[in-house]
């Protein structure tokens, strides 16, 4: 296994106990070896813990200060892992615990509150990379696809992704949206893409998170072709539309070189002093 220095998780933590929540409860579904069920969420903010009532502005600044320097560290660390193994650093509680905070406190647009999470580990996770394969070789069966190109390309790398410790599949509830739809006539065809923005953010703040545990991650977008197959296996929503599969578990090897273009290039600033 490749030398990797853990941060701590308490950087992250102090971030998202930053994050008040004041919306009501999206779903959130978590699997391991017992079959799927519902979690309980919280109706309160990420963390109990009291907020001073003063504190000098010398001592907010610092703060501030550390709470940026802390975002910027766990957003360099979170890289693209593929070799990935079963062993996970923290208990199944503190994965739920983190998608609870994502669930709770990432925005969506008008508030619809439309992503819908649902985690597998384990044997479950590796349920899910089984029915990728089956799926694929149906195709395969079917001519859709060369045997050469499944026995080659994807197999391996749905063998690689089963070999991590789990997978939190992301979806959208478009019930959510109809209604917005309807009473925002003029932003109709907008509210589907808005929802994306807001599923890319859930994306985002759980493999930061899971990075900021010591996981390793990448992101995958099997859907459609595994959308039914799944539904069915989890006895999930059929409407809830699949938007991609993060597989997460200890990493195995470093990530590889990444190129950045000239920042110039991408970032515009006016009216800076």
């Amino acid at each position: 296994m490749a030398t990797r220095t853990l941060r701590p998780a308490s950087n992250l933590h102090s971030i998202c106990r930053t994050l008040g929540s004041t919306t009501r409860p999206r779903t959130t579904l978590l699997s391991a070896q017992a079959p799927l069920s519902q979690v309980s969420l919280p109706l309160r903010p990420f963390s109990t813990s009291p907020t001073p009532q003063f504190q000098s502005s010398k001592s907010i600044r610092n703060s501030a200060t550390m709470s940026i320097d802390a975002l910027i560290q766990a957003a360099q660390n979170r890289r693209t892992i593929y070799k990935l193994g079963k062993n996970s650093p923290v208990p199944d509680a503190k994965i739920e615990e983190l998608v609870n905070a994502a669930i709770l406190n990432v925005p969506s647009s008008f508030n619809t509150q439309s992503t819908r999470l649902v985690v597998l580990l384990k044997e479950e996770h590796e349920r899910l990379w089984d029915i990728a394969a089956s799926t694929f070789e149906g195709l395969v069966a079917s001519g859709a696809i060369p045997a050469e190109t499944f026995k080659n390309q994807t197999l391996p790398k749905l063998e690689m992704f089963k070999a991590a410790y789990g997978t939190i599949l992301f979806y959208e509830d478009p019930a959510h949206i109809q209604g917005f739809q309807e009473k925002f006539a003029s932003f109709k065809d907008h509210f589907e893409p808005w929802a994306d923005h807001s599923n890319a953010m859930h994306q985002y703040f759980l493999w930061t998170a899971l990075e900021s545990l010591g996981f390793g991650a990448n992101l995958q977008h099997y859907n459609p072709l595994i959308n039914e197959p799944v539904a069915k296996q989890w006895n999930l929503p059929t409407e809830w539309r699949l938007v991609a599969q993060m597989v997460f578990g200890s990493p195995e090897a470093p990530a590889g070189e990444k190129a950045q273009k000239p920042i110039e290039e991408r970032v515009k600033i006016f009216g800076k002093q």
